[in-house]
């Protein structure tokens, strides 16, 4: 009774399948490794599983796979784009059940599981591939199912994925004090460079949450991952983590023009190059491509072009200037291995901001940004008309400290 549902996950994850291996997988998954054990940790439980589509084990989906060894999760619950990935940003999902087993949302009404959810359960696993940055909420889903996990006194294991972006890129302000939100839950980089066991252990052994010190965690950890990897090191294929991240390339650039999410520029979504765009009505592009160029950013080439947003169902419904023509750039990855996603970032947010007319520039930032970028500093820094330089200088010292921080939780050695 359980064959339907994979076959549902394999029909959209044939939309997602974007950048092909580029050789023969050289990384194990922790799905991976579990299988190759016949799932013997969950024999004889009543276990939930948090996942989505992107949970796959070989050219199989992670249930797929329980299924054909008699192992099967009593309750599925799923993060933000639902469990085929193919929910659109922000749109709460309700419950709903697939082939008899209850699927659970949690970004709906709630985004941490109940008690009620988890009565007569003997573990919470985890399996869900990460995009590596502090604002995409898979980590926040995570850290609160531990937290549910720990209230309920039941074990939680995360089956480790590799950082897309590698485990060596760090980069970006660390969170302050700021209210912490669902988009911004942890006092972490933007790109922090670390798996999600990885990162599961510091949430808990930082007190990154209340209520973890009790809370028993375990991580199967990948085998063949080494921290230097970038995705196309990894030899798997990229299943697009979101529709927006339907490309690795999207992914790769996403921790830094992510951050146009937070303001009136657009960034390439309602395009077929999401994040891989950035523009504004009546900019110059040849003009801000020449700057940016002229910044001699590692790894890539900015191209002047012309772009207009449409509607794209499921993908993007109402992009910024919708059917509105926008000049701005193309951003071409020339070598992946060397580029620097969130220093791009900010050096297309100081150079289309400083490239709209002046009377526009007090609308550039919307609400969120500064709990998207971790701190006040990018905005302001921004707003001062400081060098892209400059304004990551304002991050270094934290960024150092955060280094040592985390040092004691790396699974995979530096």
């Amino acid at each position: 009774m359980f064959r339907a549902l994979p076959s549902l996950l394999f029909i959209s994850l044939l939309v997602f399948f974007a950048t092909p291996a580029t050789s023969h997988a050289v990384v194990k998954t922790g799905a991976q490794v579990l299988a190759e054990q016949g799932f013997q940790p969950l024999r004889g439980k009543r276990f939930a599983l948090v996942t989505n589509h992107s949970a796959m084990v070989g050219e199989e989906h992670l249930i797929e796979a329980m299924h054909r060894n008699g192992v099967h999760p009593a309750l599925i619950f799923t993060p933000e784009h639902g469990l085929k990935g193919a929910a659109e940003d922000g749109v709460h999902l309700a419950d709903e059940s697939s082939s008899g087993i209850p699927v659970k949302s949690l970004y709906g009404a709630t985004k941490k599981p109940r008690p009620d959810d988890l009565k007569g359960l003997d573990l919470v696993l985890f399996d869900i591939q990460d995009a590596g940055v502090r604002f995409y909420t898979y980590i926040s889903t995570m850290g609160l199912a531990m937290q549910a996990a720990a209230e309920a006194g039941i074990p939680f294991m995360v089956l480790d994925r590799p950082n897309p972006l590698g485990g060596d890129y760090v980069s970006g302000f660390v969170r302050e004090e700021l209210p912490a939100t669902f988009t911004s839950l942890y006092p972490i980089p933007e790109a922090h460079g670390m798996t999600v066991g990885e990162l599961a252990e510091m949430i808990k052994g930082e007190a990154m949450l209340p209520g973890l010190a009790q809370l028993e965690l375990a991580v199967v950890a990948m085998q063949g991952w080494e921290r230097d990897m970038r995705w196309p090191d990894t030899g798997l294929p990229w299943v697009g983590t979101s529709p927006n991240l339907a490309q690795w390339e999207s992914a790769l650039l996403y921790p830094g023009l992510g951050l146009l999410e937070g303001t009136s520029a657009s960034e390439g979504r309602g395009t077929a190059h999401p994040f891989r765009q950035a523009g504004w009505p009546g900019v110059d592009a040849a003009a801000l491509a020449r700057r940016l160029n002229e910044e001699k950013l590692p790894g890539l080439h900015f191209e002047p072009v012309q772009f207009t947003p449409v509607r794209m169902p499921g993908i993007s419904s109402d992009p910024k200037y919708r059917d509105r023509e926008i000049g701005g750039v193309r951003i071409d990855i020339v070598d992946y291995r060397d580029v620097l996603p969130v220093e791009t970032g900010v050096a297309v947010l100081c150079a289309l901001r400083a490239a709209i007319p002046e009377l526009s520039r007090p609308y550039f930032f919307r609400g969120g940004f500064d709990d998207m970028a971790g701190s006040e500093g990018l905005r302001q820094g921004l707003q001062g008309g400081e060098t892209a330089s400059a304004i990551m200088e304002r991050w270094s010292d934290a960024l150092d400290r955060f280094l040592e921080q985390r040092r004691k939780y790396l699974i995979y050695p530096e």
